[in-house]
């Protein structure tokens, strides 16, 4: 069956990531196909078992799905006598594949074709052109199925991976687009030494559209393989395993996570990876999380893979994202409270007060009282405002809304609520503001938020109905007095909408074209990721100075060096030099390591006061007496605070 009409392949891969497919032989392998099966004959003997995988992975997210060709060529086939089957086989996996994204309703169809298995090495002229002819013969098969592209995955010799992808470029005849993807080994290097990034060069030379690298183990080795491959300027693929397999009883097990999947899915789309998948063991779990991570950094639409006549509806945040933060003004809008009228934050920004926000989150449990005497304790220090995350480490905590209730009628200090886009959907974030409007919390800050951690509930979903910049949509609506489909709400909110920047983000410019968007979406206030580097936060205020925005710069002061190590290494958007971790090592631990790290702090803090609008402290391991020791004479009591009682 052809493709109906719709958009290209690489028309939706420019308008955002792709979400691809996981492994086809793991999961027939589940079913109870044994490993000595010829995996693409099942095309034709248990076509229904093939259909029902791909099926199952598109229900998880995948808008790509890879055919069930892996090993369709007569080279490879000739093991059990079906080399004259390469046309049948290879038409009948397009077909299980179209049929599915048919019966979903969206989808791309990418014809597979893997290694020859003949072992060239430093291979004679007539074995080259016999591996030639039979990847042509294959390429040639899947073309006139109708797939959407070509993929040559999974080449380890670089001798091999050239005839593979010309092989497929002629047998496109520019037709569809060829992706190319190599595995490389734990040094990223073919196996005859060419590194990652010149095998991306020399990939598009022989004519790939799309580059990357598939395998290579677990998803920390891919990333590291694909990220100099950005610099080339083709959209870049990966699809790592799920980890390294151990044999259990007999079998094959494969130990990585869907949840650190997802972790490092949203980190390779943040550095600008276009499509992520799975290969050798992941399953639709594994997918689930990587389309979680897609809908967090703005995948393509799903409705725009949509075929026409469908109709279903699919969810996506895109979907919300046609609404204006300032509606045209009817009657029943408003033109919303004045910025400085809206919070006593607002105010102490708008006439010039250096303020101070200290993270404070809501206990493990019912009992409020350490969280409410920090409160106390940062309020008499001076801190303004009491910074509340929304499910931190996903654990059994409270509520944030019910906290920051409870601080500001107990301890008579405001409080900025985390709005997460993770946990709730958009009636359920409406409903959520509305009630923060009620119960008298002003000031928000909203993020998309990331993938649910591996804490006490690690099967929890992730909703992203609405991403960051929905929800600041949405917040600004209700400023102008009206709801997402704009009918009145009688008087419009007050909300003071704050966001969430990492100066130090592995895609620099993807970052600052978001906090662009967030601005037109809605945001008043810039809170950044911690810095540790002067540079880098010099420079990111110097980039986003024409916004005009005021910035609360993030500082977290370092523990010990164990502490620095890991901010450096295994959270996004983070950079601790190693002038800083040199002097984390150096102090040593416990109290005199406290005292590096404030200092630290205390430094960043002094090298750009003049630049931004206060400091949005998050003290490690609630530490709170360590925010005071940052800000210890960069604040004062505010008059007007003390007069208001806050």
């Amino acid at each position: 069956m052809p493709p109906l009409p719709g958009p290209t392949f690489l028309e939706a891969l420019a308008s955002g990531p792709l979400v691809v497919d996981g492994a086809m032989g793991t999961q027939l392998y589940e079913r109870g196909v044994l490993f000595s099966a010829c995996f693409e004959e099942l095309n034709l003997s248990k076509p229904e078992l093939v259909k029902k995988v791909h099926e199952d992975y598109l229900r998880a997210g995948a808008q790509v799905l890879e055919t069930n060709t892996f090993g369709a060529n007569a080279m490879r086939l000739e093991k059990h006598g079906l080399q004259g089957k390469v046309r049948e086989i290879n038409e009948a996996a397009v077909k299980l594949a179209r049929d599915a994204t048919s019966a979903g309703g969206k989808g791309f169809v990418v014809g597979a074709i893997g290694p020859s298995g003949y072992f060239l090495g430093d291979a004679l002229p007539e074995d080259l052109a016999k591996v030639r002819k039979a990847l042509g013969e294959q390429a040639v098969s899947l073309v006139s199925a109708g797939v959407d592209a070509l993929l040559v995955e999974t080449l380890r010799q670089t001798n091999e991976l050239r005839i593979a992808i010309e092989s497929a470029v002629a047998a496109s005849g520019a037709k569809v687009p060829v992706i190319a993807s190599a595995s490389v080994d734990e040094h990223n290097r073919m196996s005859d030494g060419t590194t990652a990034a010149e095998i991306a060069r020399l990939m598009r030379e022989w004519g790939a559209s799309v580059v990357g690298v598939n395998c290579c183990d677990g998803p920390m080795n891919v990333l590291e393989a694909v990220e100099p491959m950005l610099a080339l300027g083709l959209p870049v693929w990966a699809l790592p395993n799920a980890g390294l397999p151990r044999r259990v009883d007999d079998r094959l097990v494969y130990v990585s996570t869907a949840e650190y999947f997802g972790v490092y899915a949203r980190r390779m789309f943040k550095m600008g990876v276009k499509m992520i998948g799975g290969c050798c063991g992941t399953t639709p779990e594994h997918v689930k999380r990587i389309a979680a991570a897609a809908r967090m950094v703005g995948s393509s639409d799903a409705a725009a893979l949509s075929r026409p006549g469908d109709s279903d509806v699919v969810r996506s945040n895109e979907t919300f994202q046609a609404w204006t933060a300032d509606p045209e003004p009817t009657e029943t809008t408003s033109p919303g409270v004045a910025f400085a009228e809206r919070s006593s934050l607002a105010a102490k920004i708008a006439r010039g007060k250096f303020v101070v926000s200290v993270e404070v989150n809501p206990p493990v449990g019912l009992d409020l009282k350490k969280a409410i005497d920090a409160a106390r304790m940062l309020r008499d220090g001076g801190v303004d405002v009491i910074n509340i995350a929304d499910g931190a480490r996903a654990q059994a905590r409270m509520g944030n809304l019910a906290m920051a209730m409870r601080v500001q009628e107990r301890v008579g200090i405001e409080t900025i609520l985390h709005v997460c886009g993770r946990d709730r959907n958009l009636l359920g974030t409406l409903a959520h503001l509305l009630a923060a409007h009620e119960l008298g919390v002003r000031n928000l800050v909203i993020i998309t938020g990331d993938p649910p951690k591996m804490g006490d509930f690690p099967d929890a979903s992730a909703v992203y109905d609405l991403d960051s910049i929905g929800i600041l949509k949405l917040a600004a609506r209700l400023n102008h007095g009206v709801d997402p489909g704009g009918k009145p709400l009688g008087a419009p909110t007050r909300f003071v909408l704050s966001t969430g920047a990492e100066p130090a983000a592995l895609n620099y410019e993807r970052e600052l074209a978001r906090l662009r968007q967030k601005k037109a979406a809605g945001a008043e206030i810039v809170m950044t990721q911690p810095v540790y580097d002067v540079t880098v936060l010099d420079k990111f205020l110097e980039d986003i100075a024409p916004l005009g925005l005021p910035v609360l710069v993030g500082l977290l002061p370092l523990a010990s060096y164990r502490n620095a190590e890991f901010l450096h290494n295994e959270v996004p958007g983070m950079q601790v030099p190693e002038a800083v971790r040199e002097r984390m090592r150096k102090a040593g631990t416990g109290a005199e390591a406290r005292k590096e790290g404030v200092a630290i702090a205390r430094e960043m803090l002094e090298a750009v006061r003049g630049r931004v609008a206060g400091a949005y402290v998050m003290p490690p391991l609630e530490r709170y007496e360590l925010a005071l020791e940052v800000i210890d004479g960069f604040v004062e009591r505010d008059p007007a605070g003390i007069a208001a009682g806050i």
